[in-house]
This record gives C-alpha cells, sequence and structure tokens, in this order.
C-alpha cells in the first residue's frame, strides 16, 4: 500500500472515529491494526468522558433541584426519581432509619407496583438495605435471593419477591458519621452495578443526605420561628391582659379610697368585662346590679368557696367574696361569656375589692349603729338625765326629737335581731336592739297606721311573719320612753291573740288595747263603740241606752227585758233592729257584744263620776 493510500485510510478511520461510529465500522477501515486499537481506545476515552460529563451534569441538576426543595418529602421523591433515571433500573426506592426502634423502613419509591414491597420494614443487619445501614458502606448484589453475605427473612425476601426484583444496590445516606437511611436502586433481572454506578449512585445520595438534612433544618427553623411568634402573640396577649387588669384593679380600689359605692364598682365591673354585674350579700339579697335581675347559682357560690376560685354557670360566672374563712356575699356576672384566665382573674380581682368594700361599710355601719344605738338606749333607759344633751346627740346624727315620732317594735322568731334592724333601718329616724327587740323611731302621727306598713314590708322582705307594735306619738324624750313600754304591750298583745305578722298600736286593739295601755282614752273608746246610739238618744230624746244595757242585763232574753223595760215585747223587739241599723247586723256576736257591754259599763262610770 502506497503512502498516499495509507494516509486516506487514516483519514477514512479519524472522521468515522470523529462521527462516533461504532466498534464494527472502525474494525472495516484497513488500516494497521495498532492504528485500529488506537482508534478503538481513543473512541472508548471520549465515551467514557462523554459518560461522565452527562452523570456530573445529572449530579449538578440534582444538586440544583434538591437545593430549590424544603419539603422533606418532596425531597425524597425527588431522590428516589432521580436515580431511577440516572442509573436506568426499573425500581428506585430510600429508606430511613428509626433509631429509638432500631428499625428501617422504606418511606418512598419509584417504579414500584407491590404495596407488600412498600410496606417493608428492616431490621438493623436485617437483609441487604439492614446490612448497608449497620455498616455505612454500599452493597450491591446481581442476584439477591442467591447471596449469602446478609441475612434473609421472610418478610423481606417475600416483598422483594412480590415486586419481582433481582439485582439491587443499596448506598448509605450519611451526614457526617451518621447513617439516616439508605438509597437504592434495583432491577427485575440480573444485573451488575459497576463501580462507577456505585459511585454514582453514592454521590446523589450524597447530595441528597445533605439536601435532606437542609430541607429538616428549614422544616425546624420553621417550626421554631413559628412557635416564637405564637409565643410572643401569648405573651403580647398576656401583657395586654395584665395591663388592662392593672388599670381595672387600680380603678376599683380608687373607686374604694373615694368612697364609692357597691353601684359604681358594679358597673365598673361591667365596664370591663362586658357583662352585667349584681352584688349579692351572704343571704343571697341583691346590693346592687348593672343589669336586670341575674340569678344567684347557690350551688356555684358553694363550689366557690371551696376552691378559691371563679366558677363558670349555665348563665355566666360566680365568684365568693369572702375576707379570709368569712362569706360576705358573692359577685355575679351574666351574659352567658367565657373568660379567659386574665378575665377570670380580674373578676376575681373584682371579687376581693368588693369584699374590702362590704367590709368597710360593715365597719361603718357598726360604728353608726353603735352611736344610734347609745343613743336610743339613753333615749329608753334614762330620759330624764339630761334631756337636752339627748335631743343635741340625736341631732348630730340627724334626728330631731322634738317632732312627733312613734316608736315601733318589730318582732320575728325566724330571722337574726341584727338582720331585721338593717331591713327596718330604711323605714325610721332611728333604729336598734334594745331588750333584745328591734325599735324603730318613726316620724309621724299615726302609730297604728305606721305599724301596719312596716309590717307588711318587712314581711315581705324578710320573707317571714314580721310583728309590729306601735305607740305614740310622742315628742320628748320622757314621752318617748313611755311609748316604747306600749309598743311592747302591744307587741306582745298582737302576739298572744294570734296575729303575728300584721301591725297595730293599742287603740287598733280595742278593749284589749284600752285594758293594757298605759294612758287609756275611756272617752274615746266609748265613743267610738257605742257613739251612734247615744247620738240618736240625743237628737231624738230616745233611750236606745237604756234598752241595750236591759238586754244585755237579761241576758238577751227578751220577755225578761220587756218587763225590766216595762214595754211591749214587740217595742223591744223594734228597738233593737233600730239599735242593729245603728252598730251594725254584728253587733250581738259575742266579741262584738263583749266590746258593747264594756263600753256600756264605761258609759255609766264617766256619767255618774261627771253628774
Amino acid at each position: 500500500m502506497t503512502v498516499v493510500d495509507s494516509a486516506a485510510q487514516l483519514r477514512r478511520l479519524l472522521e468515522l472515529l470523529a462521527s462516533g461510529a461504532g466498534s464494527e465500522q472502525l474494525a472495516h477501515v484497513p488500516v494497521d491494526p495498532k492504528a485500529t486499537e488506537l482508534a478503538l481506545r481513543i473512541r472508548d476515552t471520549v465515551a467514557e468522558h462523554r459518560r461522565r460529563e452527562a452523570e456530573l451534569a445529572a449530579l449538578f441538576d440534582t444538586a440544583s433541584d434538591l437545593a430549590r426543595l424544603d419539603d422533606p418529602d418532596a425531597v425524597l421523591r425527588s431522590i428516589v426519581r432521580r436515580a431511577r433515571a440516572l442509573l436506568g433500573v426499573d425500581v428506585s426506592y430510600l429508606s430511613l432509619n428509626d433509631e429509638p426502634e432500631g428499625k428501617t423502613y422504606v418511606r418512598v419509591t419509584d417504579g414500584s407496583v407491590s404495596a407488600l414491597f412498600q410496606d417493608i420494614v428492616l431490621g438493623m443487619g436485617e437483609g441487604l438495605g439492614g446490612l448497608v445501614a449497620q455498616t455505612a458502606r454500599p452493597y450491591a448484589t446481581a442476584d439477591y435471593f442467591d447471596d449469602k453475605r446478609f441475612r434473609h427473612t421472610s418478610s423481606i425476601d417475600t416483598g422483594v419477591l412480590d415486586e419481582g426484583l433481582t439485582a439491587i444496590l443499596g448506598v448509605p445516606l450519611a451526614i457526617g458519621s451518621k447513617v439516616i437511611g439508605v438509597l437504592f436502586a434495583s432491577d427485575r433481572t440480573t444485573r451488575e452495578f459497576s463501580p462507577e454506578e456505585v459511585a454514582l449512585l453514592s454521590s446523589l445520595a450524597d447530595h441528597a443526605a445533605i439536601a435532606l438534612d437542609n430541607a429538616h433544618l428549614l422544616d425546624e427553623t420553621r417550626r421554631a420561628v413559628a412557635e416564637l411568634n405564637a409565643a410572643n402573640a401569648t405573651i403580647s396577649a398576656h401583657n395586654d391582659a395584665m395591663r388592662r387588669a392593672e388599670e381595672a384593679h387600680d380603678r376599683l380600689m380608687d373607686l374604694v379610697l373615694r368612697g364609692g359605692d357597691l353601684a359604681e364598682v358594679a358597673a365598673a365591673v361591667a365596664g370591663v368585662l362586658g357583662g352585667g354585674i349584681a352584688v349579692f350579700d351572704a343571704d343571697g339579697a341583691a346590693l346592687a346590679s348593672t343589669a336586670g335581675e341575674l340569678r344567684l347559682s347557690r350551688s356555684a357560690v358553694s363550689a366557690s368557696r371551696v376552691s378559691g376560685r371563679a366558677v363558670s354557670t349555665e348563665d355566666g360566672w360566680v365568684c365568693a367574696v369572702q375576707a379570709g374563712q368569712e362569706f360576705l356575699g358573692s359577685l355575679v356576672l351574666g351574659g352567658g361569656r367565657s373568660l379567659g384566665e386574665a378575665d377570670r382573674r380580674l373578676f376575681e380581682r373584682a371579687g376581693v375589692v368588693t369584699a374590702v368594700l362590704l367590709m368597710q361599710r360593715r365597719s361603718v355601719a357598726r360604728a353608726e349603729d353603735e352611736v344610734r344605738g347609745e343613743l336610743l338606749s339613753d333615749l329608753l333607759t334614762a330620759p330624764g338625765r339630761n334631756p337636752a344633751a339627748l335631743l343635741a346627740r340625736g341631732r348630730r346624727l340627724g334626728v330631731d326629737l322634738s317632732i312627733s315620732h312613734a316608736v315601733l317594735i318589730a318582732h320575728s322568731d325566724d330571722v337574726s335581731r341584727r338582720r331585721l334592724a338593717m331591713a327596718a333601718a330604711r323605714h325610721a329616724a332611728l333604729v336598734g336592739v334594745h331588750a333584745d327587740e328591734v325599735v324603730l323611731l318613726v316620724p309621724g302621727e299615726d302609730p297604728g297606721a305606721l305599724a301596719r306598713s312596716v309590717a307588711a314590708e318587712l314581711t315581705s322582705t324578710m320573707d317571714c311573719p314580721v310583728t309590729v307594735g306601735a305607740a305614740g306619738p310622742a315628742t320628748s324624750p320622757w314621752a318617748l320612753a313611755e311609748a316604747h313600754a306600749e309598743a311592747a304591750r302591744c307587741v306582745a298583745s298582737l302576739l298572744a291573740l294570734g296575729r303575728a305578722g300584721e301591725g297595730a298600736s293599742m287603740a287598733d286593739l280595742g278593749f284589749v288595747g284600752l285594758l293594757l295601755g298605759e294612758h287609756a282614752d275611756l272617752d274615746a273608746y266609748v265613743t267610738a263603740t257605742i257613739g251612734p246610739v247615744l247620738d240618736y238618744d240625743e237628737r231624738r230624746g230616745t233611750d236606745l241606752i237604756g234598752t241595750l244595757r236591759a238586754y244585755f242585763a237579761c241576758g238577751g232574753n227578751l220577755t225578761r227585758a220587756k218587763d225590766l223595760l216595762h214595754v211591749h215585747v214587740n217595742t223591744v223587739v223594734q228597738r233593737l233592729d233600730r239599735i242593729a241599723s245603728l252598730l251594725g247586723e254584728e253587733w250581738q256576736a259575742p266579741e262584738r257584744a263583749l266590746e258593747l257591754q264594756l263600753a256600756l259599763r264605761l258609759h255609766r262610770l264617766t256619767s255618774d263620776r261627771s253628774g
């Protein structure tokens, strides 16, 4: 072959090499075998470089893709999908270690068709994957079931068989020296994995482990940030609630210090908590309210007393008002709203402030009661010691003892004297407990009417019978003391007569009052009882009074009466009919007849005395 021909064939060989021709085409070029061998080596080297370049590009693309992912699950799916594509295998999958349990779980698969395989759990050291996870080294097998280098288990082998896998390559996913899982590439036919493929899958696993760790760190950071934001929000809300509670507490204490009453405190609490507030005393009587009629739950009050905290009810909240172990009353928040911890404590603070106010009010009331009680006792026990001083003391307490006052005594067996006195205070100028009875001085000229009015109102307020006896009116300390004694007899008379829960004066008790009264007005009694008959006799010149005396003297016997009067029986009947028209049809009733006979005797006595 000439030099020219050799050069042409060599050029032909280079052209085929440059075009990427296969080994068979290069072998048919008639050149020196050494040149052909060299050409084949050059082709293989170029192919290897191209393959490496493609792998590097794929790894860069993988790293770029993983860097953009921040969801751990998305990272895992991307890893497995890219592994299958790079190695050109039938199935790729990834398992993650659970160190506390000592297990490895298949987490993500790509190309898998077996549910049994996707649920495989490997113990540390079991199967090829367990061996990789335990040793932190890559392992590959061309035929899984014939490979005895690792421990086979029925559960793993069953899953691999169900998926139809034969060749498996596993490489560790490691962060530093810690293996967090295993990345697998597998085929359903026998296959020898080259060192380059092992290195490629290991490089992908390294990228994946870092990306997975970053995703976990990012996820943890997000959770930490979310928790921090939630904590900040909680702290901010708590600070706001604390500031609001402090402002409300300061406002309530300012009300107390300025002499505010229960109504003002209730209004302030209602304004802060946004609901109706009612204050009740220890007996359940309403002391103040900002909204209608709020119900008091006795069971909720008991629960609040035991726990020392506000208690929720169907309608709202209840807080017991206590001073140490002493129960003073309760607060009720209506509206059915829920209370957070801060508002609940604010409501409880309002209970403390209410306790302070009730204690303060009780102290003032006790001081006033003591002063008023001393004055009342001095009036009733020593009215003559220094009347001018008594009048002056009354004026200092806002009581003018020089004007007409009725003396009333209120009695009840069902309530304490102190509670009865507190309820009676609004009806009297001066009230107190004296001689174990509640005594009232009430301005007025009609003791009987005042007694009836006060008895009715106290009976309604106390929800039990309250009997009130009255006397007067009196305009001096001496007269007040005498009226008190008569009022005491009047109360005793009402109770003896079975008239508990009523109010009356001695004048209202008829002849009983006449018998028991200290200063009985006989003429007035006679006039009130038989006055119409006396007036008739005076106008007509008749003697119906004589007929009435004769009738009672004969025990109601008409025959004896007509003989005593020396008239016909029909005349007696006619006269009695006239008396009935003047005194009323029930004048012969036993009680009325007794009063008439007493009046007739008193009339005779006063007539004889005047004659």
